[in-house]
């Protein structure tokens, strides 16, 4: 019985509701007017005052402040919530369905899109009381007389099926209490469609003081903490945030070093040497690296490393020779993959550290998946997987990206099996991913980095200089707090820094005396950056407030 009284004074008083609207209308033109010629605040006059009370209130109600928020809309006689919503708020729970659509029509903010939306829902409820109520004539009367051309023909024809469905449904059980609790939602889901000024997105001012924070952070060309920033100043890092100065130099090695690379828990650091061995140094407390073991098999020099995810293998590649898997802990070598034959030129794991690729420059071989076993599981080989100079997985384990033909970049979807090549000017001489799995950088012979987009949302890559590269495999990387910065090695004996979003170098590292072959930044130690020279020397860069220099000659 209550649904029926319920519709019958939605249709019956509907005139009532219009003279009351007629004058709220008279009140709503007032407040439009106020708000166009509200006054300007601010240090630049930017800011309607008008708007910012509004905000103010809303922020005031959202964090429980419902007095002060009341205070506030009194004192300054404006109210966070428009005449429109204030008006649905009254007409949606009584089901005055009629006036209700009427507001909706008469909202100039909307485009004819979302007030579809918002009238083909207010629709949906009201046929679905009538037939609650065992009223089909009046559901079905909703539809051929109510509903506008405004809605389309697939709205329509969703109401329609909406009917059939809702028809099909036993509505005893819509009591008077089920009925107001979805005109409560619809009425959540109303104002989650309406548009500015009529309704306020949530938390409006939140919103608005983060971006202004992330503002600041973005155009902070040293920001490299997770400390908390404080709203009582602008933000700005110094140059102390990332590593501009050698705190240890490591000499183990005896010969050129190739190749250097953190652990994915940044407790560790992997070498690689001309010398045709590999080290691992464990990163301890107070910044310092210590010796942990030589990893001495191959006969060739040692190009290459790569950590398992987990951290506990580790792989080598030789020049020109077989690929190797060891035991971190224990220093074994579990695996050999090939024989003289096979010819690796770089490889990768994937996210469950138990199967691995490896790229060969031989045709023939092109790119295997293998387990740590040395089982084969799957590869990728022919004219279309000519020479592979370097791969990498991203670290979500969905693309396979590869370097081959010098200057051409496969990015391979392994889900999906879908792929796209990007082709560059000049020859590429490695690449690296970032942590996110979004992008990677290559490096390239034209003394050029570029930096592309894993997803291919971009057709320019962006561009760093500074740092010289011509003859040799220069090795650069991601890293500091959400990969926001590349560091590389160069044949000027110096390692440069660039923020991501920067085309030229904020800092150029000198102390090497010789080409810097490769960078690494640790993963976790956001102010902890390695690297590996022509000099037979590992420098490790921290703060410029570390002072002490430490020359490591272990055995």
């Amino acid at each position: 019985m209550f649904l029926v009284d319920s519709l019958w004074r939605a249709w019956e008083m509907e005139f009532m509701i219009m003279e009351r609207e007629k004058a709220d209308e008279s009140s709503g033109e007032n407040s439009v007017v106020m708000e166009n010629s509200a006054t300007m605040i601010g240090p630049k006059g930017m800011i309607k005052q008008h708007e910012f009370v509004r905000v103010i209130i809303q922020s005031l109600y959202s964090l429980g402040y419902r007095k002060s928020a009341s205070c506030l809309e009194s004192e300054s006689g404006i109210s966070y919530k428009s005449v429109d919503l204030e008006l649905l708020e009254s007409q949606i729970p009584e089901g005055n369905w009629n006036i209700c659509i009427d507001t909706l029509n008469g909202i100039k903010e909307l485009v004819d899109e979302t007030r579809a939306s918002a009238l083909f829902l207010v629709f949906k409820q009201c046929m679905l009381e009538c037939l609650s109520c065992g009223d089909d004539s009046l559901a079905l009367a909703v539809l051929r007389k109510k509903v506008p051309a405004l809605l389309g023909r697939e709205n329509i024809c969703n109401l329609a099926y909406s009917l059939l469905n809702l028809k099909k449904k036993d509505l005893s059980n819509l009591d008077e209490n089920s009925i107001f609790e979805q005109r409560r939602r619809l009425l959540t889901e109303l104002e989650k469609l309406l548009p500015p000024p009529t309704v306020l997105p949530e938390r409006r001012l939140e919103h608005l003081v983060e971006t202004a924070v992330t503002a600041q952070i973005d155009s902070c060309m040293y920001h490299n903490s997770q400390e908390e920033v404080s709203l009582y100043e602008d933000h700005c890092c110094t140059r102390e945030q990332i590593p501009t100065e050698t705190i240890q130099i490591l000499t183990e090695h005896e010969n050129e070093v190739w190749f250097v690379q953190f652990s994915n828990n940044g407790e560790y650091l992997a070498s690689s040497s001309s010398d045709c061995t590999a080290i691992i140094w464990k990163v301890m407390e107070g910044e310092r690296l210590t010796f942990k073991r030589t990893l001495r098999s191959h006969q060739n020099p040692v190009s290459f490393v790569a950590w398992s995810p987990d951290d506990t293998k580790l792989l080598t590649c030789g020049n020109v020779e077989v690929l190797k898997l060891w035991d971190v802990e224990t220093g074994t070598c579990k695996h050999t993959f090939g024989d003289h034959g096979f010819i690796v030129s770089s490889c990768a794991w994937f996210p469950d550290s138990k199967r691995l690729v490896c790229g060969s420059s031989d045709p023939e071989k092109g790119i295997c998946m293998y387990d740590c076993d040395g089982n084969e599981i799957k590869a990728w080989r022919g004219t279309r997987m000519p020479k592979v100079l370097d791969l990498a997985v991203t670290p979500d384990g969905e693309h396979l990206i590869s370097v081959f033909s010098d200057k051409d970049i496969r990015i391979f979807n392994l889900v999906t099996n879908a792929e796209r090549v990007i082709s560059e000017e000049h020859p590429i001489t490695s690449l690296s991913v970032s942590i996110n799995s979004k992008f990677f950088i290559v490096n390239l012979n034209s003394q050029e980095i570029h930096l592309w987009d894993v997803a291919g949302k971009w057709e320019k890559a962006l561009r760093y200089k500074g740092h010289k590269q011509h003859k040799y495999v220069i090795r650069s990387c991601f890293g500091g707090l959400n990969s926001s910065f590349i560091a590389s090695g160069s044949e000027n004996s110096q390692v440069y820094i660039w923020n991501r979003r920067n085309p030229k170098p904020i800092e150029v590292l000198s102390g090497h005396l010789m080409t810097v072959n490769c960078v690494s930044w640790n993963p976790r130690r956001h102010q902890m950056l390695a690297s590996a020279s022509d000099d037979h020397t590992i420098r490790i860069w921290g703060p410029s407030q570390s002072k002490n220099i430490q020359h490591e000659k272990l055995i």
